[in-house]
């Protein structure tokens, strides 16, 4: 079974075209498989949680009842991002599947709109938000550590609670990442081949082997959405994390939540009431 399709070039040369469309199911399958793995590790298997203690009740009574999580400005980028990403996917696919439409244009504004919000996250992130907070650092890698080794019933001391962002939601950020790059990238090149109001159509731009891969790339990269995206909403329906999800609607996380899940020295909120939309942390102390 063959994972990419191929042409004959007019010289004569195997050329891929594409990934193999099977693949699509093979993202959504596993995706679905995930579901049932991990649900039933939850059910079944896995222990209650168990942290280093963090912080004082002087600490925790400093605490709003609100505690900002995301502004106003990055809760329209995720949304639009999410738009954007949906009507890529489903552009992108659903003539595969059997579901015949005029889809070109949609998908390529739908990536100029997905491209440029990325590069406005990039910048309102580097300058306006805690860059590094979305990166793993030092203790998350411990702390792995410590998980995995309490995982396999052995003596290993508590980790602690986690900063804004947990280690797994770093690691999906990074493949996200790595994923819409590769899609953005690819993306862009591909327009020179239909007509846009921003570049001149030129096919010829790369030789078919050169185009032939880049379609493969982009290919992978969609297909990865597809499984990327399917996990992302299984969290975010999950009973237990339904706090975080809300928090992308209305901004702010409650104390409760805040004091249960995250280390306040790894996390320093302002103290204040409401959550205001201007501010959605302070940075840690070194």
């Amino acid at each position: 079974m063959d994972f990419l399709e191929w042409a004959k070039s007019p010289w004569g040369q195997n050329v891929p075209t594409h990934i193999a469309w099977f693949l699509i199911w093979v993202a959504v399958i596993a995706g679905f498989l995930f579901f049932i793995v991990h649900t039933t590790y939850l059910r079944y298997f896995a222990k209650a949680k168990k942290f280093a203690s963090n912080g004082s009740p002087l600490i925790a009574a400093r605490i709003p009842e609100r505690v900002p999580r995301h502004s106003l400005t990055a809760r329209l980028f995720h949304w639009v991002m999410a738009a954007s990403m949906f009507t890529l996917l489903f552009t992108g696919f659903l003539p595969k599947v059997g579901f015949r439409f005029d889809w070109v244009a949609y998908h390529w504004i739908a990536g100029t709109v997905l491209t440029l919000s990325i590069l406005f996250h990039i910048i309102h992130a580097s300058f306006f938000l805690d860059f590094w907070a979305i990166w793993p650092d030092r203790i998350d890698v411990r702390d792995a550590g410590r998980r995995i080794l309490r995982f396999m019933g052995k003596s290993a001391a508590p980790p602690d609670k986690f900063a804004k962002y947990p280690l797994e939601n770093k690691l999906y950020h990074m493949v996200v990442m790595l994923a819409g790059l590769a899609a953005i990238g690819t993306g862009l090149f591909m327009m020179k081949r239909v007509r846009t109001p921003f570049f001149t159509r030129n096919p010829y731009l790369f030789s078919d082997m050169t185009w032939g891969w880049m379609y493969v790339l982009h290919g992978l990269a969609g297909v990865g959405f597809v499984a990327l995206v399917t996990v992302h909403i299984y969290f975010a329906i999950r009973p237990e994390k339904l706090f975080i999800t809300k928090s992308m609607i209305f901004g702010w996380i409650s104390r409760e939540n805040y004091l249960a899940h995250h280390d306040p020295q790894r996390w320093v909120v302002a103290e204040q009431g409401p959550a205001s939309g201007r501010s959605e942390s302070k940075k840690a102390p070194a």
